[in-house]
Formats: C-alpha cells, sequence, structure tokens
C-alpha cells in the first residue's frame, strides 16, 4: 500500500502514486478501476429513486415484546420484563424504556406479526438480510444482500459525490451474509470500519508522520502538487472521481466531527453516532447503510446483548431487566433523534429506516428468568421512506406466540425495500453459471398497510 509520506521522498506526486492510494481488499482493484468496474453496473434504463435505506440490525434477537409488542394483559410469566408505555397514538403501547419512541409514535410503523421459522442465529440472519432460507450453521450466503442489489442496480458510487451506495457502518454479523455473491465484487458493502475506510483516509502511518497537524498539512502539500502537476489533465473520468473521493469532500462525509457539538451529543455515543453517520451519508447519496447495535456495540452490562438464555451457559450474566435497562436508553435515545434529525431536514420521504433482527425471543420467560429463541414473531419497525406512518401492521396472538392477521415475512419485507427503492419485482442478473435469477422471491409482496 502506499502511504502519502511515501509520496514525499520524491518531487512530485505522479499519476500512479496517486491512482495506488488504496487497493481494495483482495480484488487488487486501484480505486480509479473500481469506480469504472461499478459505474458499468448501472443499467440502462433501469428506473430507481433517490431513497435511501438505513438497516438497523439487531444482532443476537431483539425480544419483540420487551420492544414494541408488551402484551401486558398476559399472564406475568409472558408479559413484557419491562412494562409498557402508552405511545402518542391511542391505545397503542410500546415496552416501557422507549419513552422517546412512544411520544414519535406517528413517525413509526410498527410490524407487529414479522414472522419466519429459522430458529438459528447465522440460518436466521441469513433468511431476513436475504430473503432466502438457510440450514442451520450457515456460514456463508446463497443470495445477495439487500444493499448490494441496490448497488448493483444504481452502480456502487454516486455519480456527482462519489460516495458508496452501499457502505456498511458496523458489522451486522460474525459472518458476511451482506455480500454480493455474483453480482459481482464491486458491489460488495464499503467497510468503513476496515480497510477501505482506511484507504478512503490515505491509511496514513501515525508514528510516521508524527501528530495530526502533519497529517493535514500532507494532505495539504498533496492536493497542491496534484493541481500544481497539471496532474489532473490527463485523468480520464473515472481516475479523477477516484481523486475527489479521496482529497475531495467525500471523505468528511464519514467525519462526524464536521456536525454541530449540540447535535452530537443530541445522537450521543455508540448507536449514536453511527446513526448520525448514516444520516450524513445518506445526505450525500448513499442509497443503502446497514449498522448494527447488538453483540459488539453495546454497553458492556449487558455481555449477551439481545441474546439473554440465561442458565448454565451464561450463568453470570446480569437479570433480563437489569441487561434491557442497559441497552435501551442508548437504543431509544439514538433511534429518536435520527428519526427527529431527518425529519427537521425535510429528509423523511427520501430516508426508510428499518429496524429488525434475526428474530424474536420466547414469550414464556424460561426456568432462568430469560427468553430463547423464537423465530414466529420477531422485532420489526419502519420509519419514513415514503412509506404509511402511525399505524401498527399485523396483530399478534394474546400471548405474543404467533401472528394472528397480516403475516409478513423476509420476502415481503424484501419487496417493501424494492418499492422504497423503485427496483422492479421483475429485475434479474445472472449467477456464476449465467443462468439468470430473479432477485425478489416468489410471492414476494410489500406491505400493503405501508404502500
Amino acid at each position: 500500500m502506499t502511504h502519502i509520506a511515501d509520496g514525499y521522498r520524491s518531487t512530485a506526486t505522479t499519476r500512479r502514486n496517486l491512482l495506488k492510494i488504496g487497493l481494495w481488499g483482495a480484488s487488487g482493484l486501484s480505486l480509479s478501476g473500481l469506480l469504472r468496474s461499478r459505474a458499468k453496473a448501472a443499467e440502462v434504463g433501469q428506473v430507481h429513486k433517490q431513497r435511501s435505506v438505513v438497516w438497523l440490525w439487531l444482532q443476537g434477537g431483539a425480544p419483540h415484546i420487551e420492544t414494541f409488542d408488551p402484551k401486558m394483559t398476559a399472564p406475568s410469566d409472558y408479559r413484557s420484563m419491562v412494562g409498557a408505555i402508552s405511545t402518542a397514538l391511542p391505545g397503542v403501547e410500546y415496552g416501557a424504556l422507549l419513552p422517546r419512541l412512544a411520544k414519535l409514535a406517528p413517525q413509526l410503523a410498527v410490524v407487529r406479526s414479522f414472522s419466519h421459522t429459522n430458529p438459528d442465529h447465522l440460518g436466521a440472519s441469513h433468511y431476513v438480510l436475504t430473503a432466502e432460507d438457510a440450514p442451520i450453521g450457515t456460514k456463508h450466503p446463497s443470495k445477495p444482500s439487500f444493499g448490494s442489489i441496490t448497488s448493483k442496480v444504481r452502480g456502487a458510487n454516486h455519480p456527482q459525490t462519489g460516495v458508496p451506495t452501499f457502505v456498511r457502518v458496523s458489522r451486522t454479523v460474525s459472518f458476511d451474509f451482506d455480500r454480493p455473491l455474483w453480482l459481482g465484487a464491486a458491489h460488495a458493502p464499503f467497510d468503513i470500519t476496515g480497510p477501505a475506510r482506511n484507504d478512503l483516509n490515505l491509511c496514513v502511518d501515525a508514528t510516521r508522520l508524527g501528530e495530526r497537524r502533519r497529517l493535514l498539512q500532507a494532505v495539504d502539500r498533496l492536493k497542491f502538487q496534484f493541481d500544481a502537476g497539471g496532474t489532473a489533465a490527463g485523468l480520464d473520468a473515472f481516475e479523477q472521481q477516484a481523486v475527489d473521493l479521496v482529497l475531495g469532500q467525500a471523505s468528511r462525509i464519514f467525519d462526524c466531527t464536521q456536525e454541530d457539538p449540540r447535535l452530537r451529543e443530541r445522537y450521543g455515543p455508540g448507536l449514536g453516532e453511527q446513526l448520525l453517520t448514516a444520516r450524513r451519508l445518506c445526505e450525500a447519496g448513499c442509497g443503502f447503510v446497514c449498522l448494527n447495535y447488538g453483540w459488539a456495540p453495546v454497553p458492556q452490562e449487558t455481555p449477551f446483548a439481545w441474546d439473554m438464555h440465561l442458565g448454565p451457559s451464561q450463568a453470570n450474566a446480569p437479570p433480563m431487566p437489569r441487561q434491557l435497562r442497559s441497552i435501551f436508553p442508548m437504543f431509544d435515545r439514538a433511534i429518536a433523534t435520527f428519526i427527529e434529525d431527518v425529519a427537521q431536514r425535510g429528509l423523511s420521504e427520501q430516508i426508510l429506516l428499518v429496524i429488525t433482527g434475526d428474530f424474536g425471543r420466547t414469550p414464556k420467560i424460561n426456568q432462568f428468568g430469560g427468553r430463547d429463541h423464537w423465530p414466529a414473531l420477531s422485532t420489526l419497525a419502519l420509519s419514513g421512506g415514503g412509506l404509511r406512518m402511525g399505524q401498527v401492521v399485523g396483530t399478534s396472538s394474546s400471548k405474543a406466540e404467533q401472528p394472528t392477521s397480516g403475516r409478513v415475512t423476509p420476502k415481503d419485507l424484501m419487496a417493501t425495500i424494492f418499492h422504497v427503492l423503485g427496483i422492479s419485482a421483475d429485475l434479474q442478473y445472472n449467477d456464476f453459471a449465467g443462468r439468470p435469477q430473479y432477485l425478489l422471491p416468489d410471492g414476494a409482496r410489500p406491505i400493503a398497510q405501508l404502500i
């Protein structure tokens, strides 16, 4: 990899040195080559809207009862462990630890009938993230992810800003179920926590440059040498786009310190910073942003995050209500601030927030005071994206065990995302064997109450 400091050993920044800033992963593509290959992916005549999706993944299985379906009339060993709170919608209650979201219920659509059949973390994650069921223990995707499809349809970088169409702010699961497969490596997520982000930041070794001020001076000199040397005049459009992405405004979009400190304080750390980054990306033309509030980026008091079986395997874990009281304040604050911020900027029609995870938790509290895996009902809430908000979609049984009306499946969620993004339900691409494959499964329909 070419470090910026290496370039200053020569008297000028050459075209070759500049365009080798960042080889993207194992593909060996230069940044300009990647942009060129990605631009070819934008299908001629493909109709799509310039809307964005922010996919908030609750890895581990958030309990549907403690989030949006508290069932306080159920027996004590079924109903919400943390109580319920009335929302701004008459007769609708959320879990008691979501007071800010309860006030914003008119800007949310909660689905109480989201259901599938896979009880395994990996298999269920694959199912919800690709709309394709998978065997227990699945570690490799069999279908392209929603973000990769968005990238394939739109082209993987915004033509004006250079911002990637598909960005991973934090990894959703331990295995890469957000991969492009036969859509092509150009449509993998741009991972801002991994090597791609280092490339964007020029991967400058801090020990070699000493301090941030010297880094900024180095970038300024690189810009000056690039312009003064006349290098720009010899670049084709895609090489210029690569330069713009690395040296131009696009790299600043990933830097939340550019925001008003008061707004950053409203969002808060952790999930808040991730959602603020997601909003900035969407404003700049990113089409699909995925982030995770699960096993990794949660308070230390919640060692198993949402996956709270308790019992012998989690013998040293705090009681489930205590863990939930640690998890939910950041969750409630960050999501509520995101919804408010997006609305204040007039972007509610343009940005769809999807909140879901691998599955829900058993309605009946187990003998250890925890909840186990339960795919028959799962947490699902949406906000914005031009959909109809201020409602509860579907109903669940009196103990939150099964859907009783309006069952929604992963393929229906996928169809709803296609609808928001303007992707044709009949879209096909060739797989590795050259056979055309529909991206949307048979029978998938957008959630009718939302459109």
